[in-house]
């Protein structure tokens, strides 16, 4: 069999070929990405120097107002017994007209100066009396002078009395101021009247 002659030209051109496909297709190498812009930090500014402050001022505690007692008053009406201020009459009495339990202007003032008093002797407790003229059954009177006694204790409780102070009968019409069978006795019939049962 014929030997096969190659040309040494060829031969350089097979023997390069041949070292560049090793080349190329041996393992490749990771090409590298390019490295990212440099960061330039931002320009550093001193730290304010730290000013020495006050403490703000403590909020001060406000106590709450105190609750006045009630005066003990000295005197010769608070040196005497129950049953001679009841005699004396301190607390007046408050009238109504005829078949009503309404507190008009006049027993409305009335009332208001029997609360300064009650207020002036803070330890005093009373007793209102309902009370009505004559006319009329007994249940009727005795139903309506409840509700007066009950008008006027309203009325002080209204006034800042306590109502714990007040305790209210009826008598109706069994105890009249004026024995009298005319309007004028009458009308001194219609009324709440005061009793001071302790001091």
């Amino acid at each position: 069999m014929p030997r096969l002659r190659i040309a040494p030209t060829l031969l350089i051109a097979l023997v390069t070929f041949s070292v560049l496909a090793a080349a190329c297709g041996g393992s490749k190498k990771p090409v590298p990405l390019p490295a990212p812009p440099p960061v330039t930090p931002p320009p550093t500014t001193a730290p304010a120097p730290a000013t020495r402050t006050t403490p703000p001022a403590p909020t001060p505690v406000v106590e709450p107002p105190a609750v006045p007692m009630e005066p003990l008053v000295v005197d010769d009406i608070s040196t005497k017994d129950v049953d001679a201020i009841n005699r004396a009459q301190l607390l007046k009495p408050a009238f109504f007209a005829l078949n009503t339990d309404e507190l008009d202007a006049t027993a409305q003032a009335v009332l208001t100066e029997d609360a300064q008093m009650l207020k002036k002797y803070g330890t005093w407790t009373i007793t209102i009396e309902g009370h009505c003229d004559e006319r009329g059954s007994a249940e009727y009177n005795l139903a309506l002078g409840e509700h007066r006694a009950l008008a006027a204790k309203n009325y002080l409780v209204s006034l800042g009395i306590a109502a714990a102070r007040i305790k209210i009968m009826s008598y109706g019409k069994e105890f009249p101021f004026d024995p009298g069978h005319a309007e004028s006795a009458w009308s001194t019939n219609r009324r709440a009247h005061f009793v001071v049962t302790a001091k």
